[in-house]
């Protein structure tokens, strides 16, 4: 079976044909979203682009940053015109093809069922690290999305009280701490009190020249990543007390620091847990790489078909 997976954002859009048995992209194009076109431009593109390349598929997924319900996105932070938008019919009827659509996040963690660290559990939490946090859960192997289809904002979980302010209008979100763009901000102001950090000698502040920095002892560097790691620690302990998963997987650009991420985070996961939880789950990093977000696209399609 072959399917279409689209990695739809408010920056790109990556389209993917996947063989669903092997999970190989067999081709793949990526495309400027220019968001300020508007739905009707923008979903002409994706499907023209989708038409393009879908020989022999059956069924077309997309994830979608944004609150998802039956296929409407209600509300998008990355398309600011988007307001309850018909985004699976409207691809549905250009394409000619089943489609289905999902929340980014949680079409991640439907990608790692289906291809990734969490084939063959059940019980799965994924997080994505990057520019913001999402999250997705899988419990008795069913995506758990709540009342409206909304639920599993995981990135929205409170782990500093009175901490710094979220996107979502929140303080201390585990979202305003461990992203990417959280770290970034951190590092600019704490400047004044790190002058020589080895941070400010690239050209450009990301997350991972955080992490190397703190890879190789940067005092700045361990201090933002230490700050990171004790929010994701806080939360993933709480996700393993509510949903006892198997696996909690890291995905997205700050998980790609690896051990310098991985090994202190363990540990300090293990600080939070009651006694009764330690070693019931693992905590790992995704495989997928580049490949999560179409594979998790077309994971959505995958998850409907095979109900």
């Amino acid at each position: 079976m072959r399917i279409v997976g689209v990695d739809f954002g408010g920056t790109t859009f990556t389209v993917g044909l996947v063989d669903a048995e092997s999970g190989e992209i067999l081709r793949e194009e990526q495309h400027e979203t220019r968001a300020w076109e508007g739905f009707e431009k923008i979903t002409s593109r994706v499907a023209e682009v989708v038409n393009f390349i879908k020989e022999d598929a059956e069924a077309v997924g997309i994830g979608s940053p944004g609150s998802i319900l039956n296929g409407v996105v209600k509300f998008s932070p990355n398309l600011p015109d988007w307001r309850d938008v018909p985004l699976a019919d409207r691809v549905r009827e250009l394409t000619d093809l089943p489609t289905f659509v999902e929340n980014d996040a949680n079409a991640f963690v439907l990608g790692e069922k289906w291809f990734g660290a969490g084939k063959g559990y059940d019980h799965i939490v994924a997080l994505t690290l990057g520019t913001g946090v999402g999250g997705g859960v899988i419990t008795h192997g069913i995506l758990l999305k709540g009342y409206l289809g909304i639920g599993a904002e995981l990135g929205h979980v409170i782990v500093e009280p009175n901490g710094p302010k979220c996107g979502c209008g929140n303080y201390g979100c585990l979202e305003a701490i461990a992203s990417a763009t959280a770290m970034v901000r951190m590092a600019k102001e704490l400047k004044d009190e790190f002058p020589n950090s080895e941070i400010f000698k690239s050209n450009e502040i990301s997350a991972r020249v955080i992490m190397d920095a703190a890879r190789d002892g940067d005092e700045l560097g361990r201090k933002i990543r230490d700050r990171a790691i004790d929010a994701l620690a806080r939360a993933i302990a709480g996700f393993a007390h509510i949903f006892n998963p198997q696996i909690v997987i890291l995905g997205g650009g700050v998980s790609r620091a690896g051990d310098v991420l991985l090994k202190p985070l363990r540990k300090k996961v293990k600080g939070y847990l009651m006694p009764s939880f330690i070693n019931t789950f693992e905590v790992v990093i995704s495989p997928l790489l580049d490949k999560a977000g179409v594979l998790g696209a077309a994971s959505v399609a995958l998850e409907n078909l095979r109900r």
